[in-house]
This record gives structure tokens, sequence and C-alpha cells, in this order.
């Protein structure tokens, strides 16, 4: 079954994008929640006529997000955790966590947009992968440090 998502889906697609899902899966959770239609001759229409209304904003919002990504990418991230013996934290940070610290720095990135490489459990350096636009991504620098 072909549809055409409505919102951005991680792992799946983003905005206006059609692709191909199970029918099952499109019947009945895509489209009964609202993040998808089929995509039948009317509704590509429509996508087509959004697409092209929003092409200046999406340029606009592209270029905000690549000069998001060129302050981000030299940032190296602190998040205190609670460490236990041997270096080990107390549970594991999380993206969350790693938001709080975006937003203290004065980055208002949502939580969903950050993908963390591998669980973090013990003190040290990480990456984290944050997905600024569909074309702009950003691996961030993340120390875990124990307070």
């Amino acid at each position: 079954m072909e549809i055409i998502l409505k919102a951005d889906i991680k792992g799946l697609g983003y905005k206006y994008d059609v692709i191909k899902v199970k029918d099952g899966y499109g019947r009945n959770f895509l489209i009964p929640q609202g993040l998808a239609v089929v995509a039948n001759n009317p509704n590509r229409k429509e996508r087509d006529e959004n697409v092209r209304q929003a092409a200046f904003k999406q340029e606009k919002i592209k270029n905000d997000a690549v000069s998001m990504a060129d302050k981000l990418k030299d940032l190296t991230l602190k998040v205190g955790a609670k460490v236990g013996e041997n270096g080990r934290i107390f549970g594991a940070v999380t993206t969350l966590q790693v938001a709080d610290v975006l937003k203290d720095k004065g980055f208002d990135i949502d939580r969903r947009k950050i993908a963390l490489k591998g669980e973090i459990k013990t003190i040290g350096t990480y990456t984290a992968e944050i997905d600024l636009h569909r074309d702009v991504k950003v691996d961030v620098s993340v120390e875990v440090v124990g307070e």
C-alpha cells in the first residue's frame, strides 16, 4: 500500500513523502492516528500543491538548520550523572538529559530529534546525532561526568 506521510516519522520518512508500507500497518495504525493518508490521485495532487507552496519556506528552514549545525558541531555537552563504583552510572543517560543540556546552552531541540549512539552507562565521551532537517544532521560530543 502506498501512503503519503502527514508528519515526520523516525525510521519511516518525512512529511509529504510517498512510501510503501504493509497494508495492515497503513490501515490500522498510520491512517487512524492521522499520520498518513492513502496515496490516491486527489491526495497526490494535494500533496504536490502543498510541496510547491512550502518550497520557499523549506529553503529558509534548511539554511537555519545549517547555521545551527555549524554552531553545534564544535560543542561538547557535559551531562552529570550519579556514579557508583568503577565509573558506572545508576541508570543511563537519555536523550531527555541531552536535550536539557542543549536547552541550557540556548538550543531548543526536541529530544526525539536526538539519537544516542549506543547506551551510555559509564563515564566517558560519547556521540549523539541530532537531526535538524531531512538533509542536515550533526554529531555532537557528549561527555558524561560524575556528580
